[in-house]
């Protein structure tokens, strides 16, 4: 990279006006494109001041910037160990703060769960949070899937946004920490619930159903729960579809029957070709819950 653009870099603003523009301040696209064809390799300083400042473009609606750059850089840094605890803590904190933003364009809050799934990861790896921290963290991702309304999913101009599939990455890490205890895996598996047949009239078609039974099948591996709380659990969506009156008669609930259905056939499916026998142990339950939609 040619020494003036680490110069333009280096000299990033760490104030909070500077840290919600995107490009950061002594950036521009350019500059940005060029880092990634660099694989993120920079000096310790430059990252520190772009960790600070990417997470503004999570919420570009350039895809190149939000995805391709703010994305891949910050997972990139915290996969290999480049950003420390402290930087860690800020940048989590910066997210959460993300997450309950008012973004009308629906990138921001999205790609702050994806990030924050990143940063679940670093814990998981060498656990550096606070039992508190933790359990604040699982509330959060908790909430934060439970609550998403918008399903929009890829656009061709605009790109991803994606806010229940990047949920359920957020809770998998943190399912898959052993750190977390059963109490919590319980309310991250309810919070998966909420959107495996959710209340309005949306149909999945972007792989959600997938990704939603990811956190389910790694609870399931590490065997917190025994065969009468998996039957509660998956006995407890079909009712969610509606009144047996709406079966087949109505739009909402066929695009309720129509998500089920899928989450289903995924477990199922793992359930079947797994070598694990926590997660083959799913499969019985889930053809009886199959058989329970109608």
């Amino acid at each position: 990279m040619r020494t003036s653009t680490w110069w333009m870099l280096a000299g990033l603003m760490l104030s909070s006006a500077a840290q919600a523009a995107c490009p950061p301040e002594g950036t521009d696209p350019a500059s940005l494109q060029l880092l990634r064809e660099q694989k993120f390799a920079v000096p310790d300083d430059v990252r520190a001041a772009l960790v600070a400042g990417l997470p503004a473009c999570l919420a570009d609606p350039d895809p190149a910037l939000r995805d391709g750059v703010a994305y891949e850089g910050l997972s990139t840094w915290l996969r290999a160990g480049q950003v420390d605890v402290a930087q860690r803590r800020a940048l989590r904190d910066r997210l959460y703060a993300m997450l309950g933003q008012e973004d009308a364009a629906g990138f921001g809050p999205p790609f702050a769960a994806l990030v924050l799934s990143e940063v679940a990861r670093t814990d998981r790896i060498a656990p550096w949070m606070s039992a508190e921290e933790r359990a604040d963290m699982v509330a959060r991702a908790a909430a934060y899937l439970a609550s998403v309304r918008d399903y929009r999913g890829f656009d061709a101009v605009e790109g991803w946004r994606h806010g229940v599939a990047h949920g359920a990455d957020w809770l998998l890490q943190l399912v898959l920490n052993e750190q977390v205890d059963r109490a919590q895996v319980d309310v991250l598996l309810q919070a998966v619930a909420e959107q495996v047949v959710p209340e309005s009239a949306h149909a999945y078609v972007f792989g959600e159903p997938g990704r939603l039974a990811r956190p389910v099948l790694y609870a399931a591996k590490r065997g917190l729960l025994d065969e009468a709380a998996w039957m509660r659990w998956f006995g407890a969506l079909p009712p969610r579809l509606g009144v047996a009156e709406q079966a087949y008669a109505d739009s909402a609930w066929l695009a309720r029957r129509h998500d089920l259905m899928a989450f289903l056939m995924s477990i199922h499916l793992e359930a079947d070709q797994s070598d694990d026998p926590h997660i083959r142990a799913l499969k019985p339950m889930v053809v009886r819950t199959l058989k329970a939609v109608p």
